[in-house]
């Protein structure tokens, strides 16, 4: 496997004048369609309840499926690896207000992103509250006034917040999105260490940072939406790559193993741009150099289109979960393996 990031020796003598980080500039024409089955109903839910917005989907170790969804309220559901609904876990929480992003850590902890409470919870297997980070506004303080510019950024506070991810050494990274655009980095029991981004476009600027994941080498991928590119850091938040070859990237997920794969969704909202939505909803699938191996998918109201990827799990390369707001459901989709590419080196 060519190790991500690495830069090439000649590149690196044409580039040495440059900053330290590669920018991808390539547009993704004419990559190879991979074929593809979709399971659009595989989740099954009790009488009674119903998905809204999918915004968030993960799978823990056991193939169990978690959904963030927003309906009359914003509720996390448990199903078994066959699609059967478990449980609701944190009913009526506090900092449930308005879904944004759940993701499953290595020890199978679900941790949940609101961009409503501006919040990030740690829930347990057995779905205990194990740690909170940011604060909820406070009713009785009234509503907060939409500040121009926004003030800056706390450590401890978020300004609705996107999402979370880890590296191998338990470092928390969350995208503060809409308002802060910002990526923050804090210790395992929470403790501020730094952050980066400022709202623009130029490197290490941000425009609402989406998604977030980290590969096996603590690198930190993330999704640029408005800006249409996935930035990638080192586990210090150094920048160290650009991909802006994958359209707008609302969804970004690394699979785990030997030979790891980033995946990142082209989405666009339905906003009866006919022209936008039918060059948008595809998902890319790419080496961690930002190699794009192939895309799949088309956007469309009916399964198996997508209608806004917000987010995926990607546990298994080939078995990819796809939660979408605009259509209110979760797909899972059966791709066949990459072959590996074989190094010149």
């Amino acid at each position: 496997m060519r190790r991500a990031l690495s830069i090439p020796l000649a590149a690196a003598l044409v580039l040495c004048a440059m900053p330290a980080f590669a920018q991808v500039k390539a547009s993704a024409q004419n990559v190879p369609e991979i074929p593809y089955d979709s399971v659009p109903n595989f989740l099954k839910l009790p009488p009674g309840r119903y998905l809204g917005e999918a915004i968030g989907v993960a799978t823990n170790s056991k193939g169990h499926v978690f959904v963030y969804t927003r309906s009359a309220n914003t509720q996390l559901f448990e199903f078994d690896q066959n699609g059967t609904f478990v449980r609701e876990i944190g009913q009526g929480l506090y900092g449930f207000e308005m879904a944004h992003g759940v993701r499953v850590d290595s020890q199978d902890n679900i941790w949940t992103v609101d961009e409503g409470t501006n919040m990030v919870v740690e829930f347990s297997p057995e779905g205990r509250v194990l740690m909170t980070m940011g604060r909820r506004p406070e009713a009785v303080e009234g509503l907060e006034p939409t500040a121009t510019p926004v003030p800056p950024a706390e450590p401890y506070r978020f300004n609705r917040p996107a999402d979370s991810t880890w590296d191998p050494q338990g470092n928390i990274f969350v995208a503060d999105g809409y308002f802060n655009s910002r990526v923050v980095k804090y210790d395992k029991n929470g403790r501020f260490i730094k952050s980066v981004g400022t709202r623009g476009t130029e490197p290490y600027q941000l425009n609402i940072p989406h998604s977030i994941t980290a590969d096996a080498q603590g690198n930190i991928y993330v999704a640029d939406r408005q800006n249409r590119r996935i930035q990638v850091f080192d586990s210090n938040l150094v920048l160290r790559a650009i991909y802006d070859n994958v359209g707008a990237p609302w969804a970004v997920c690394i699979s785990p193993g030997p030979h790891q794969y980033l995946f990142s969704s082209n989405s666009n909202p339905d906003n009866n741009n006919s022209l936008l939505a039918a060059v948008s909803g595809e998902i890319y699938k790419m080496e961690l150099d930002g190699t794009v191996i192939g895309k799949f998918g088309k956007p469309g109201k009916v399964a198996p289109g997508f209608q806004v990827v917000h987010m995926m799990d990607c546990r298994n390369p080939n078995e990819l979960v796809l939660g979408e707001i605009e259509s209110w459901r979760v797909q899972k989709f059966i791709l066949p393996p990459t072959p590996l590419r074989t190094s010149t080196r």
